[in-house]
């Protein structure tokens, strides 16, 4: 008999691997809301999850480190007066979290370094201009403070979070908006509908440049981009079986590959991972993570292994790959919401035996300085993203945050608080603060060049070599 040919790829013995049970968060009253959405967000420094709540809408911050058995009545966000359906960390600053309500606003909260003491009902922005509830919010990949949501009432709207009002808004949408992916740049918006199609929006015209259906089934699917010119769908078929698609963007016509994945009735909500061409399927109501790698050759989607659980899971969050455990030869973590109350990290693992830091495994990954402030993005600039080395483990970096109030019609710019300095010293305060801003500025241009130097010249060893 021939031999059966096995696909080389240093990800395909990759393992899902949970975190015990004094590592994990427990007792948390997770929302019951029948809105598909993932219900939990984090990052290198906390996980936020929404609450069940009644008379308004809440949610829980947790740090990190401080896993265990939730206690009653601990502290909570709870600003909102409709239900909570979405939450997403800014990808710049690690304290700073964006919430969408049934009350059709959105919020942005600062979450203090050591996290909640006490319920906080006060963010720092409020954004309106949706007329109905707010399911999605997504924020730009490259650009500072710019953030995307999409309301039921057909609306995408791309918001400057800084100046509190929106820049861009987008109409053309039919029906519900499911979900919603922004491209590797930043340049487009893709969305998926409860009429099947899916959409991509070129944010510079300002408008829907290609539509096309997705999948036949009348269930939820989801989108996510590959990089700037491919996406991948989830959906069901006309027959509900569970399926994904990969798409070139410059042709819709047939998707490049189609695979069937179960008959299963949980949406299927994908994670994609630029730097190893993975991505990670979580079906809502499934206990199974499956993991697929990406090529850019047919068939294109090649499939690796499933992480299984008997848990079913209520909502999934994935963290940034900048703040895996490089140590343990972590690719991706996920924390994974149970009917139960509990969240679950789940490590994705690479099996090597050296304890050395595996380079292969990490390249340069996006850091969290902004390529761009959101007045050069809305100008019509573009770029890269600034990539960092995890070779020496992820710090986050310092930041400031400019909070907006409407007062009298006018926006009025307001800094955190400071403290009253001593008389002597007012004079030379005063005119630090007055320059503040700007010296900010400058040094986080500084680190950028900085981080762009040191890629240049690791890509041109590595050519070199």
């Amino acid at each position: 008999m021939p031999k059966r040919f096995v696909r080389e790829s240093k990800f395909r013995h990759v393992f899902g691997e949970p975190f015990k049970k004094e590592n994990c968060y427990d007792g948390i009253s997770i929302t019951k809301n029948a809105w598909d959405g993932n219900y939990c967000a984090v990052n290198s420094k906390f996980v936020a999850v929404v609450l069940e709540s009644r008379g308004g809408g809440a949610f829980i911050v947790l740090p990190l480190q401080k896993t265990g058995r939730v206690e009653i009545g601990h502290a909570k966000v709870s600003g909102h007066k409709g239900r909570v359906l979405d939450l997403q960390w800014n990808p710049f600053n690690e304290n700073l979290i964006a919430s969408a309500s049934e009350d059709c606003t959105v919020k942005i909260w600062k979450i203090p370094e050591d996290g909640l003491k006490k319920d906080m009902t006060d963010a720092v922005v409020e954004l309106h201009g949706h007329q109905k509830k707010i399911g999605i919010i997504v924020w730009h990949p490259l650009a500072n403070n710019i953030l995307a949501t999409a309301g039921f009432d057909k609306k995408v709207i791309i918001w400057d979070v800084e100046r509190g009002e929106p820049a861009i808004v987008i109409e053309g949408h039919r029906d519900t908006i499911y979900s919603m992916c922004w491209s590797r740049d930043g340049s487009y918006l893709a969305t998926t509908c409860k009429d099947k199609m899916m959409r991509i929006i070129d944010i510079r015209k300002e408008e829907i440049i290609a539509e096309h259906m997705a999948h036949d089934g009348p269930k939820q699917s989801r989108v996510c981009f590959i990089g700037n010119d491919r996406l991948l769908t989830t959906g069901f078929s006309r027959s509900s079986e569970r399926q994904i698609a990969l798409w070139d963007m410059k042709n819709f016509e047939e998707p490049l590959n189609t695979v069937g994945i179960d008959t299963g009735s949980g949406v299927i909500l994908p994670f994609y991972d630029h730097d190893t061409n993975m991505v990670y399927l979580a079906g809502k109501g499934d206990g199974n993570i499956r993991y697929f790698e990406l090529s850019a050759e047919a068939p294109f989607l090649h499939y690796l292994h499933e992480y299984r659980s008997s848990s079913p899971q209520r909502g999934v969050g994935a963290m940034p790959k900048r703040a895996v455990d490089v140590n343990s030869c972590e690719v991706a973590r996920f924390y994974k919401l149970h009917q139960s109350g509990l969240c679950e990290p789940i490590s994705m693992i690479v099996p090597r035996r050296s304890d050395r830091f595996q380079e292969d495994l990490y390249p340069l990954t996006q850091g969290d300085i902004p390529s761009l402030e959101a007045e050069e993005w809305l100008s019509g600039k573009n770029a890269e993203p600034i990539l960092i080395s995890l070779k020496e483990g992820y710090q986050p970096t310092e930041k400031q945050f400019v909070a907006v109030k409407k007062q009298s019609n006018l926006d009025i710019i307001e800094m955190c608080p400071q403290k009253e300095p001593p008389s002597n010293e007012k004079e030379l305060r005063k005119a630090f603060y007055e320059h503040e801003d700007e010296i900010r500025r400058l040094k986080e241009l500084l680190q950028a060049k900085d981080l762009r130097i040191q890629q240049l010249e690791r890509q041109l060893s590595d050519e070199i070599h």
